[in-house]
């Protein structure tokens, strides 16, 4: 294999916001270190620091911004996150050993770009800064030309050398003191290190998408496989596919893909959005051009993902009852727990008094007097849920903990029950989206999303069993987490539910599936629960395998686990889905951290691995940094740029390297 001369301090595959922000940490690194060598007597001396750092990021799809943040995606996807709480560098609120640099925050280049009035990468930019403000959801495109320009800033810095590659990575090979990246091209770049920074990687197909693909060319209908929103061909939709003025268009998966995707139809259709005047909830009209088909939705749930609150609404503080710090604390402490058994009903009992206590302020007649009494005594789950239903006089504010993953509980409702109940969502998310601090659905949303990191926790510390790490932490918890407290933007939001309330986009049901009807030669779409099912040539999936690794489509984490030079993490003998990789500490001294670790157990030192295909190590590295908040994201690319330098140190004062391998990670492995 024909290595070339393209030898680099580190090689980084996946070029996005986890390669800028490790870069950002190399230059913050090396100039604290030219700061200190600059005071110190005897200062002058060519050292170390000096020279430029050379790194290559490679990528796919597009440098810095990668593919979900990629800057030629259409303008209606947004972020979930507001301008304000966006960061691609850490402060002190985020535990590491490296210097923080606060670097301007999204917020702060935005107020950056409206003043300077241009931009050199497109006029766009400056148009979206100018209406930007900071409870505002940006574009994922303007976003992606943040990152681009935090890199241009680290370049510039002349403390690193960033040579950029559009390409596939396809294989990792062991050198003597080297790891050698292959892309599909034949191109090879070498070095000390690399950095696996893939972000969501996707899945391969499966069997059912197969089948339906087959199905769709065999019957001449359109089938939009799984995938993120700005990789689909939506062109096939129009108008050929038969995507005209009244026909039907069946839509699988109502998470956060399926806003972008409306968003994104809807600018297409021609009709427009509306304020509906005088209206409290802030309810919008959808006013039809007459080029409109129908959506006809559908997933498990049957309802979908909640919304994030009015960015200038105000909020309420999350004031915990039962899961306080110290009970999380005791709980860590323990083994082979069961997240179902011995944690959720007390995360229920919060839900419970979240919502109750909110209903007192929101609809004070529709809450019977002695309820926080009842709860505090609650025994288990089904105490919980007794306290909800004695203690709720009106039936539209009653609410179930099992309600949340089964609106019906399960119960086959018929048509006309489940329009009501969609009516009931309609209101419920329209009340909490303008009135977050008072309304009771966005209380239980915000103990969610208060809660849901402590309790992932407790995964990474090993106290829950492996069974229950696996399968309800990773499973319906994780599901229930981002239904409540990872939704879209309120202002997304309130389009679907205006082209909901105008007929356009129908929620079929819950526990909804597909198939192909032999008769009609079309699509099915149907849900047990409501009774309801549509017909249709065109079937749109707008799911994501959300990082899964062990069927992934990455073809170089492919390529490492079939070849036993990567394994997925198991706990307990339970599979993930992720890879396994050491943990790693805040500790300057440590000399390794988030390694890949191979099937034979042993960990490779010149591999690390990034966020979200290492997600069981490293919980809650998915979710982009925040200003003033410990950020999971940047402390991983802090040890990754760490471990960077002490390489390129060790092997400039011409000291002996760290070893390739760790052939007992014990106590840093994830694994069995």
């Amino acid at each position: 294999m024909s290595r070339g001369d393209h030898r680099f301090d580190a090689v980084f595959v996946g070029g996005g916001p986890r390669a800028v922000a490790t870069v950002a940490r190399l230059v913050a690194r090396l100039r604290a270190a030219r700061e200190a060598i600059g005071s110190a007597p005897g200062a002058g001396a060519r050292t170390d620091a000096d020279a430029p750092l050379r790194v290559v990021l490679i990528d796919s799809v597009e440098i810095a911004a990668g593919a979900t943040w990629r800057t030629d995606q259409p303008a209606e996807y947004l972020n979930n996150t507001t301008v304000a709480a966006t960061t691609i560098h850490p402060d002190e609120s985020t535990p590491m050993s490296g210097p923080p640099a606060p670097g301007p925050a999204l917020g702060d280049w935005i107020a950056e770009v409206e003043r300077a009035g241009a931009h050199p990468f497109a006029d766009w930019v400056v148009a979206e800064a100018r209406g930007l403000r900071s409870f505002d959801f940006p574009t994922r495109r303007v976003q992606g030309v943040y990152y681009r320009d935090q890199l241009d800033a680290a370049k510039a810095s002349g403390l690193v050398e960033v040579e950029e590659v559009l390409g596939s990575a396809v294989d990792l090979v062991a050198g003597e003191g080297l790891r050698h990246v292959l892309l599909s091209d034949g191109r090879v770049f070498s070095a000390p290190v690399v950095v696996l920074a893939q972000g969501m990687v996707q899945a391969r197909p499966t069997p059912e998408a197969r089948e339906l693909a087959r199905t769709a060319d065999e019957h001449g209908l359109t089938y939009i496989a799984p995938d993120m929103p700005a990789e689909q061909p939506w062109e096939l939709m129009f108008p050929t596919a038969g995507a005209t003025a009244g026909s039907t268009i069946l839509v699988r998966g109502l998470g956060a893909n399926f806003f972008d995707v409306v968003g994104h139809l809807s600018r297409q259709w021609g009709g427009r959005f509306e304020p509906v005047e005088g209206d409290a909830l802030r309810r919008l009209r959808y006013v039809a051009s007459g080029r409109e088909p129908r959506i006809v939705a559908g997933s498990r749930r049957g309802l979908p993902y909640r919304s994030k609150p009015d960015g200038d609404a105000p909020t309420a503080p999350f004031e915990v009852r039962y899961a306080v710090p110290e009970w999380f604390e005791g709980l860590g402490a323990q083994r082979g727990l069961s997240l179902r058994h011995d944690v959720f009903p007390t995360l229920a009992a919060e839900f419970a008094h979240a919502h109750l206590a909110a209903l007192e302020r929101w609809a004070p007649n529709a809450v019977v007097p002695g309820w926080r009494e009842r709860l505090d005594a609650a025994s288990g789950l089904p105490g919980v849920e007794s306290v909800l239903e004695r203690h709720v006089a009106d039936d539209r504010h009653r609410f179930s903990i099992d309600e949340l993953r089964r609106p019906t509980r399960g119960v086959r409702v018929g048509p006309e029950r489940w329009a009501e109940l969609v009516r009931r969502h309609v209101e419920d998310e329209l009340g909490s989206m303008t009135h977050p601090s008072r309304h009771p659905r966005a209380a239980v949303n915000r103990a969610m999303g208060m809660l849901r990191g402590r309790v992932a926790r407790l995964g990474v510390v090993g106290a829950l069993s492996g069974d229950s790490a696996v399968h309800d932490l990773h499973g319906w918890f994780d599901g229930d987490a981002l239904f409540m407290a990872s939704g879209p933007p309120s202002s997304r939001t309130r389009e679907v539910l205006a082209l909901i309330e105008a007929g356009v986009i129908e929620l079929i049901g819950p526990e909804a599936t597909v198939g192909f009807d032999e008769r009609e030669r079309l699509f099915r779409l149907s849900s047990p629960i409501s009774g309801r099912s549509a017909l249709s040539p065109i079937l749109v999936e707008t799911r994501m395998s959300k990082g899964k690794v062990p069927n992934t489509s990455d073809p170089l984490l492919r390529s490492l686990l079939d070849t036993g030079r990567a394994r997925i993490r198991t706990i307990e003998g339970v599979p993930t889905a992720s890879l396994d990789t050491t943990l790693a500490e805040v500790d300057e001294g440590a000399l390794h951290g988030f390694n890949l670790v191979g099937a034979d157990g042993a960990a490779d030192a010149r591999v690390i691995v990034l966020g979200i295909p290492a997600l069981s190590t490293q919980p809650g590295s998915a979710i982009g940094a925040t200003p003033g908040k410990p950020s999971p994201l940047l402390a991983g690319a802090d040890i990754a740029a760490k471990q960077i330098l002490a390489r390129r140190a060790d092997r400039r004062r011409g000291e002996p390297e760290n070893a390739d391998r760790i052939a007992d990670p014990v106590g840093q492995s994830s694994g069995d």
